[in-house]
């Protein structure tokens, strides 16, 4: 039995040599979470965030949207009340939460990506009614959405736009973390 020495990490790889194999949970080149590493709710989220788009860019119906994504592929992890509370209430209330984020921007709605945009409808849904979720989980869930989603740098826009949201939907809750020195 002959052993073999490994590679240095900078040699070239050996012709039909495997790579080295990955851990399937912390984060992917672009510093978005690995699938393996997703909650429940995270799911809900990227299931909801798909579907919005669908609501945005192809003017489809809520209830074919949403039987179209139950039948997604991995579906089943995600947090089917969280998801159904997110896709229907977003929609719903999308002019108000549009009234929101609007001061907001810099430039106008039309010229927000339609990811950004329902990431965006995503992190002012739940700051108003998902209360159980803390302020900075949501703005990090919505973050990681743009990162995974979006455009290069949407998540920097998007962080921007919660953070100035979150003092007005959560007021006692960042006051409550600047206090601490938790908050910007």
């Amino acid at each position: 039995m002959t052993l073999h020495k490994p590679a240095a990490p900078d040699a070239p790889a050996q012709p039909g040599a495997r790579p080295p194999r990955q851990s399937r949970t912390g984060l992917t080149r672009t510093g978005a979470r690995k699938a393996a590493a997703k909650s429940n709710r995270s799911r809900a989220r990227e299931f909801a965030l798909q579907a919005l788009y669908q609501h945005q860019v192809g003017r489809n119906d809520a209830a074919a949207i949403d039987i179209f994504t139950r039948d997604l592929a991995g579906f089943h992890k995600a947090d089917a009340a969280h998801y159904d509370a997110l896709l229907h209430g977003c929609i719903d209330e999308s002019a108000a939460l549009d009234a929101l984020i609007l001061p907001l921007l810099d430039r106008r709605m039309e010229e927000i990506s339609p990811i950004e945009h329902g990431v965006m409808w995503i992190g002012a849904y739940e700051f108003k009614h998902c209360l159980d979720v803390p302020w900075r989980v949501v703005l990090n869930e919505c973050i990681e959405l743009a990162k995974e989603f979006g455009g290069t740098d949407g998540h920097k826009y998007v962080n921007g736009v919660l953070n100035g949201l979150a003092p007005t939907l959560r007021a006692a809750e960042v006051a409550a973390d600047r206090t601490k020195g938790m908050a910007p």
